[in-house]
């Protein structure tokens, strides 16, 4: 599968990037040591192995700072230790001013595309499929997602407007009757919009389920509990479990049979990849 972001869609992130780099006066070190007319090939390489994601984004850092970037791989590959993923050409210090951030973009969002193949993996006996979440860093969501996606993880609402997902607040402040709450939103959603509903506990599992929801989201249950929320569900709707799900706990709850799993930690707790530009 290609994955790739579209130009229009990132450039604006990474001219704004790379203006909180260079800031007012531009890469003054470089500047000052690096005459302008000396031009440079340096390559960024892989140091530790992982599930490459955000060349694109790595493409215009360089390429808005004059410099040509040749590349032959894509996102989604694996990388090894030692893999060169692109080379840049054109003014040394040029090089140097779009470095870094260049290579935030790579190191951070190859690590959570490494992370979500790592975790998908670890669980590809089960049928349960990995979600990510909102827990994202503000402005940066479409780019943490996309990660999540080049891992093998699937999206979850990318924002407040894609779907209905009723959760404990809503109830209470709604009225406090679940079930008035859910023919509240599906009055609202007509027959597009998915409503998924939260619950915390078998009893109101049993209440929601008479009242036709999309996907049901099961809160902070023990694996007992999801075992006996999947039985319940079967057939009958989608199950989504959630609350503090991460590796040492990952596989043991796929394995209750939930269709999905829902986690912020892909996104809020990957380590970053090891990735540098070097002069070889």
């Amino acid at each position: 599968m290609n994955y790739s972001l579209p130009d229009i869609m990132i450039r604006p992130m990474v001219q704004q990037a790379l203006q909180e780099d260079l800031g007012r006066r531009g890469d003054i070190t470089s500047e000052a040591v690096i005459h302008h007319t000396r031009t440079a090939k340096l390559h960024i390489v892989a140091r530790e192995a992982g599930i490459l994601c955000g060349l694109d984004l790595a493409r215009l850092c360089f390429n808005e700072m004059g410099a040509q970037f040749t590349t032959t791989v894509q996102d989604g590959m694996p990388i090894k230790k030692g893999t060169i993923l692109a080379t840049v050409e054109g003014q040394a210090y040029t090089l140097l001013s779009a470095e870094r951030t260049a290579l935030n973009f790579l190191t951070h969002l190859t690590g959570i595309a490494t992370q979500t193949h790592q975790l998908q993996h670890q669980i590809s006996h089960t049928k349960a499929k990995i979600t990510c979440t909102r827990k994202t860093i503000p402005l940066l969501r479409v780019l943490q997602k996309y990660a999540v996606r080049v891992g093998g993880g699937r999206n979850h609402r990318m924002g407040l407007d894609d779907a209905i997902l009723i959760k404990d607040n809503h109830i209470a402040l709604s009225g406090g009757n679940i079930v008035q709450t859910i023919q509240q939103a599906k009055a609202y959603a007509g027959h597009l919009i998915p409503i998924e509903i939260e619950v915390d506990t078998l009893e109101q599992l049993k209440i929601v389920l008479n009242e036709g929801v999309s996907l049901v989201l099961l809160d902070n249950m023990s694996t007992a509990q999801l075992t006996e929320a999947v039985e319940l569900c079967r057939g009958r709707t989608q199950t989504e479990a959630s609350g503090g799900l991460n590796p040492s706990n990952l596989v043991e709850v796929a394995q209750t049979g939930v269709d999905f799993l829902a986690m912020g930690y892909l996104t809020h707790s990957a380590s970053y990849i090891d990735i540098g530009l070097d002069y070889l």
